[in-house]
């Protein structure tokens, strides 16, 4: 049977591009600087809990399937590099799987990954208040169809590439829902639950009414993984 481990990300404001200015400024007015300071130290202090559990597995041969991965080979190492560069702990973690021997593998289509950012830099960049609205309107009408496609064509590379009795890990924003189109045949293992990881998003713009909750999920996405999935990889 064919395994999955299954990792539900935070993305930290390194893996937003030229995304990220934006996001940070809006966060820190939204939340105000002293929550926006306690949620940057929750976001890494779940990837502090990943990377020590994947430190401790053996990957040699198991093949990565990455959020936003538009390469393989040469071209997937550049961008993983890049990413280490950045700062993103996401592509830290990869990095140090790859050294370990896994294998990166394409997992997302360049045109749809495009077409998504390119609608949220028209927010990012508007000049003024009206055209903030006008792009923020486009990105919503089109946000889930596109990630409905986007979710579609990972789940179907990873159908492709994932071949008998192999084993792959899976980095994806806890908002996508591939995992309901994976092929039955693939064993699926979450290391942390996606309910919960979507969870504290939801609730964060709110967190003045949410606070015990919050604090709550915080708790859980910091903690140590569970050793659920040491026998399969």
């Amino acid at each position: 049977m064919r395994t999955l481990i299954y990792v539900p990300i935070i993305h930290t404001s390194a893996d937003l591009g030229s995304l990220a200015k934006d996001v940070v400024k809006r966060g820190r007015e939204n939340l105000g600087e002293k929550f926006w300071r306690e949620h940057e130290k929750t976001v890494l202090g779940f990837w502090d809990a990943i990377i020590e559990y994947f430190d401790s597995v053996e990957v040699s041969g198991v093949k990565i399937y990455q959020d936003g991965m538009i390469g393989e080979a040469e071209v997937g190492e550049k961008i993983v590099e890049e990413g280490v560069k950045s700062g993103s702990k996401n592509y830290e973690l990869v990095s140090k799987l790859l050294k370990r021997g896994a294998v990166l593998v394409k997992t997302e289509d360049f045109n749809l990954v495009k077409k998504e950012l390119d609608k949220l830099c028209k927010i990012t960049q508007a000049k003024n208040l009206r055209e903030k609205i006008i792009g923020f309107i486009k990105y919503k009408l089109t946000k889930d169809i596109l990630l409905n496609k986007r979710d579609r064509f990972i789940a179907k590379r990873i159908a492709e590439t994932l071949y008998s009795d192999e084993k792959g890990i899976l980095f994806i924003g806890a908002y996508h829902n591939v995992k309901n189109k994976l092929p039955k045949d693939i064993l699926i293992k979450e290391i942390k639950s996606i309910e919960r990881v979507r969870g504290y998003h939801k609730l964060l713009p709110f967190y003045n009414k949410n606070k015990e909750r919050l604090e709550r999920l915080s708790k859980y996405l910091i903690s140590k993984v569970e050793n659920v999935t040491a026998a399969i990889l």
